[in-house]
């Protein structure tokens, strides 16, 4: 089901099918479908009081958190990188 390099995938994340649509491969999008669906049932053990919405808000929240920590440690290790070589 490739059109244009797209491929369609459909995952389950937190009880719910979506279909995903994209140039990334299957086991990619699985992974990436797992992670999320991992980090929604982690942040409802600790809050089962929040809906849907709520828990996928908290949950994009958190994740963009993670990867802008993830991108400051990258910055911070390139300009270590860089410092070396200048040495």
């Amino acid at each position: 089901m490739t059109q244009n390099n797209k491929s369609r995938i459909t995952v389950d994340i937190h009880n719910k099918s979506y279909t995903i649509v994209g140039e990334e491969s299957a086991s990619h999008v699985r992974l990436v479908a797992s992670l999320v669906d991992q980090k929604m049932n982690e942040i409802q053990e600790a809050n089962r009081h929040l809906d849907t919405t709520k828990l996928a808000v908290l949950t994009a929240v958190n994740t963009m958190n993670d990867y802008l920590k993830l991108k400051e440690d990258y910055a911070a290790l390139l300009g270590s990188l860089k410092k070396k070589e200048d040495n």
